[in-house]
């Protein structure tokens, strides 16, 4: 008779590795092992063994990276979205492919059950779960740390001793990270209190800005119609292109934050997240953005960029208003292509100059020097009608406090300061 199977998202790590080992004592079920590559830096042939080593039935390791870049990390991009002002939403994004991805070999290998390793306390367990719910809404959900009786990582580690399950971290290195091709994430350890400094230590992806190059870098990224397609004139795909862009960024010390977030589930939390390319081609887009769209448009996006950052956040991608805002970003972007010089020195990436066909920057008109296509007069009836409503609300609390001859009209007063009402 065959047993009943159990999709496991499993990184190898401390806490599926514990999980592997846990599922096998406490369900008699087949666990299917599924290790989802979207960039980060890992030995996954060694992965697949440890899975096979540590009880899994069967191991997927499954390349995922060009799929992510090109149909979470550039959609976000172009919308400009950055949860509370700073996160570049690198595990956000990843989260809903990955969740797809354990739905897809779960119906293909006719399991029932999808089992992570999200703690309780965070956001990836609602991201993979509202994702299942909304794919495959049968298969059920199996969250060790919810209904286990470990429960801190100091647990865990002494767990895998118990069992003899080889891991990476220790009691002095318990940093909980998420790595990507968009950025890497530091959680846990010295970092859980806000009075603590982070230490150099803790970078992966980048040095720290003192100990980058004392002379600048620059660099030129291509767009169409909003997307990054190449580097210093040299066309590249999406993958190559923010490896590229990860090791000038890196070099340079660019795009580590240290911050307190607003997690979905009610808490604060700290994080370190280095997110050096990333952080190159959002101030490249946005510089590019304010080159080409108009004042309104502009305005408007950087509304729905808050919104669009939120669903990405919460894990609310599979949405029909996710969907909704891609429409419209889409529509924006449609004439976002030209060439952003940014310069990279000692953490900073600056953009320094822009160009494109669609730029609606006129040297005729902003010019300082004389033109023949701007005439000043002009401005002054304008700012007549622009002003107009504080004119007339001014004369009015003049009229209640005495300052005006009552036996004049509102509009004699208005046209005695020079404007023309009829």
């Amino acid at each position: 008779m065959n047993k009943e199977k159990i999709v496991l998202a499993y990184s190898g790590g401390l806490d599926t590795s514990v999980i592997m080992k846990w599922l096998k004592e406490n369900y008699d079920y087949d666990v299917i092992a599924v290790c989802l590559n979207a960039g980060q830096d890992e030995d996954f042939e060694a992965i697949e063994k440890k899975a096979y080593a540590t009880g899994a039935s069967k191991s997927y390791v499954i390349d995922i990276k060009e799929e992510f870049v090109t149909d979470y990390i550039w959609p976000t991009l172009k919308a400009g979205a950055v949860y509370e002002g700073d996160y570049l939403l690198g595990t956000s994004m990843a989260r809903p492919l990955m969740a797809k991805k354990l739905v897809e070999v779960a119906e293909a290998e006719g399991a029932f059950s999808i089992a992570h390793g999200c703690t309780g306390k965070g956001n990836d367990q609602v991201r993979f779960e509202a994702t299942i719910k909304a794919l495959n809404p049968s298969i059920s959900i199996i969250a060790p740390w919810r209904i286990w009786d470990l429960t801190s990582r100091e647990d865990c580690i002494a767990y895998a001793k118990k069992y003899e399950i080889p891991i990476a971290q220790t009691e002095e290195d318990i940093y909980s990270r998420d790595q990507n091709i968009w950025h890497i994430s530091h959680e846990g350890g010295n970092l859980e209190s806000p009075w603590n400094e982070h230490l150099d230590s803790i970078h992966v992806m980048s040095v720290p800005p003192e100990k980058a190059p004392d002379v600048a870098t620059y660099v030129e990224i291509d767009f169409e119609a909003g997307i990054p397609v190449a580097i210093d004139g040299v066309a590249m795909g999406p993958v190559d292109l923010l490896y590229k862009l990860n090791k000038l960024g890196g070099d340079n010390g660019v795009g580590t934050i240290d911050i307190i977030e607003n997690r979905l589930v009610g808490m604060k939390s700290r994080g370190v997240y280095e997110t050096p390319g990333g952080t190159i081609l959002y101030k490249a887009h946005a510089a590019l953005e304010k080159l080409i769209l108009d004042r309104e448009t502009m305005a408007y996006k950087n509304i729905v960029a808050q919104k669009y950052s939120q669903l990405v956040y919460d894990g609310l991608w599979f949405t029909p208003l996710r969907e909704a805002i891609d429409a419209f970003v889409n529509s924006t972007q449609s004439l976002i292509s030209g060439t952003v010089r940014v310069k990279l020195y000692k953490g900073n990436a600056t953009p320094v100059a822009t160009k494109s066909e669609n730029s609606l920057y006129s040297e005729e008109f902003a010019t300082f020097s004389k033109d023949e296509v701007y005439n000043q007069k002009d401005a002054e009836g304008f700012i007549n009608l622009f002003a107009l409503s504080l004119k007339i609300r001014a004369i009015l609390k003049q009229n209640k406090e005495g300052g005006i001859k009552k036996d004049e009209t509102l509009e004699r007063q208005v046209l005695k300061g020079g404007d023309f009402i009829r």
